[in-house]
């Protein structure tokens, strides 16, 4: 979910902008700009963009955090929530979906981290998912996520014991490839490929339901664009993939099936520059038969402060193990540096 606009932070004297060219604006960084008060005085020269600055550079303005060479390690300095909010799969971008963004508030030149916790609460199961993730100069991402999915009630119907639990582990990379989230060319997005590899804890019971293996690995292709001056986040994914349940029930099918490209979508608007609301809508295949539906969400984000995030979603997941309808709400929070 969710990424978006921070005003850049003002010098001792606010400064006096260039009369060419002209920027467009979001409304939100329109506010945080009319919330300076002190008189405008003249520079001699425009002032450095942090996040375009070369490696060992160091700005003017709020440097902090800890040296490792030429690396700033936990300096922040992103806009306020471009490096999104973690996946139930670990790594960054919305609640469902994966995106082309980098976890941590990092820039070019720094190292960032984040940690998370998410509940999703169902009629008839339970989702609990922690993990952390590291980014490396807003480039290379490394994560690690933990699920346990509880059958409850469900489980004794369906032989397993109630509330048998199933359990994952998920480690994933992604490198950004080209483009640029918020600066550069409006058409060309921030693309990055990932790989996620998961492990399930429950090998003898998913090959019983009918799954080829407890291990597998998705590949992932996004493209993420921050449209600043219309306030609009657009994400689109391409996953090759075989997991069931994203893995929670096995990979692949005894009978045959198996990898599939799949599709992930979000649409973001920023109602401010710490709230935001929007849509996901994520393809799933249906390897074992047992009638797996595609999910989609509502959400809405709120950065609390510069470095914690509060997620809120109402998530359709459609059929899960044959029970159907599972509709219900989604809770997640990250602290980022």
């Amino acid at each position: 979910m969710l990424v978006l606009c921070q005003a850049a932070a003002g010098t001792a004297a606010p400064l006096e902008a260039p009369a060419a060219p002209q920027i467009a604006y979001a409304k939100v960084l329109e506010e945080e700009a009319a919330a300076v008060t002190t008189a405008p005085a003249p520079i001699a020269a425009a002032p450095t963009i942090r996040a375009l600055q070369p490696l060992g550079q160091t700005s003017a303005v709020g440097d902090s955090g800890i040296r490792i060479g030429k690396l700033r390690a936990f300096e922040g300095g992103k806009l306020l929530l471009t490096n999104g909010i973690s996946t139930v799969e670990g790594g960054s971008g919305g609640g469902i979906a994966s995106w082309a963004t980098i976890a941590g508030r990092q820039t070019p030149g720094g190292i960032g981290v984040s940690g998370h916790v998410t509940a999703i609460e169902l009629p008839d199961f339970g989702w609990r998912s922690y993990g952390a993730a590291i980014g490396f100069g807003d480039r290379l991402e490394l994560s690690f996520a933990r699920a346990d999915f509880d059958t409850r009630d469900a489980g004794a119907l369906l032989g397993l014991g109630q509330g048998y639990t199933f359990n994952q582990e998920t480690y994933g990379a992604k490198l950004r490839v080209a483009g640029d989230l918020v600066y550069g060319e409006a058409w060309l997005p921030q693309i990055a490929v990932g790989i996620e590899h998961k492990r399930n804890r429950d090998g003898g019971i998913v090959r019983a339901l009918g799954a080829a293996d407890d291990s597998g690995t998705d590949y992932t292709l996004s493209a993420t664009k921050l449209l600043l001056a219309r306030s609009l986040l657009v994400n689109a994914t391409l996953r090759y993939t075989e997991a069931n349940q994203l893995g929670l029930l096995g990979f692949g099918s005894a009978a045959g099936a198996g990898y599939r490209v799949q599709f992930e979508g979000s649409l973001g608007y920023q109602l401010s520059r710490r709230a935001v609301i929007g849509a996901e809508y994520r393809s799933k295949p249906d390897n074992l038969g047992l009638g797996e539906d595609d999910w989609m969400d509502l959400f809405a984000a709120y950065a609390v402060t510069d470095h914690v995030t509060l997620g809120a979603a109402y998530a359709d997941l459609g059929s899960i193990a044959t029970f159907s309808d599972q509709r219900g709400g989604f809770l997640s929070a990250q602290i980022a540096f």
